[in-house]
């Protein structure tokens, strides 16, 4: 079995300010909120910070998602690097970007993953869909604030 490279982009619009978006980024409980439903989760949002996830998959294995922020570009980008195990195998490393963009009075998030994925573990497709919900779950949030708003 060979190693698998892969890369996808993920863009989503959010019906929030930049600041806001860029916060949802920064502030380890509202990351938690989206990024980490049901799971133990750290933050240190600084440029060599560590963020970790711990949780487990469908099959009751543990799963940790360890990401080092290479780069922290207040309400424009940041740059991590990251390793996902499966128990105590390595599954996946990553290279990720998250760029952010205002649009009226809107933002465009664009987030791009470039994967190495380990024979017999985690799978591109996986990721990929993962991430795309974890997204969704932020724009329920800003939707969420939106609605109070209109009421």
């Amino acid at each position: 079995m060979e190693i698998t490279h892969s890369t996808f982009t993920l863009e989503r619009r959010y019906p929030a300010s930049v600041e806001r978006v860029f916060q949802a980024w920064a502030d380890p409980k509202a990351r938690r909120r989206w990024m980490a439903q049901g799971a133990e989760h750290s933050q240190d949002f600084v440029v060599g910070g560590l963020e970790t996830v711990k949780g487990f998959d469908g099959e009751g294995r543990a799963l940790t998602y360890e990401a080092r922020y290479a780069e922290i570009v207040l309400n424009e980008r940041i740059l991590t690097t990251s390793t996902l195990h499966t128990e105590d195998r390595l599954s996946t490393v990553s290279v990720t970007s998250v760029e952010f963009r205002a649009e009226d009075a809107n933002t465009w998030v664009v987030l791009t993953e470039h994967g190495v994925y380990l024979p017999g573990q985690e799978q591109p497709e996986w990721r990929e869909h993962g991430t795309a919900q974890q997204l969704d779950t932020l724009a329920a949030e800003f939707a969420a604030v939106a609605d109070s708003k209109e009421h």
